[in-house]
């Protein structure tokens, strides 16, 4: 299985750092910190999603989106399990994710 990957971000729940339509490059692994922007899946939710880890809970990671009024993240669905970590966003433009403390 190839370790790196691509995903598309989809709605407003990372807004501002990633916007609808942009595309990241993610790193395959369950190794992250809290301020990260990771790729999960949510339990209940089919299609993966871009979220930001806040804390390691029992049965996986507390995640929330950087737009708290239009998120569907942990608050709603419960601990995630983190698929990859987003190493850079490579469209529209080649950019940098930043982590938060």
């Amino acid at each position: 299985m190839a370790r790196l990957f691509t995903a598309l971000v989809r709605g407003p729940s990372m807004v501002p750092t990633l916007r609808d339509g942009d595309a990241v490059l993610v790193l395959r692994t369950g190794r992250v910190r809290a301020g990260q922007v990771v790729v999960v899946r949510l339990r209940g939710v089919p299609e993966l999603s871009v979220k930001r880890v806040v804390r390691p809970v029992g049965g996986g990671w507390w995640v929330e989106g950087d737009n708290p009024y239009g998120s569907t993240d942990s608050r709603e669905m419960g601990p995630a399990e983190v698929v990859g970590r987003v190493l850079l966003r490579w469209w529209p433009r080649l950019s940098r994710v930043p982590d938060r403390p």
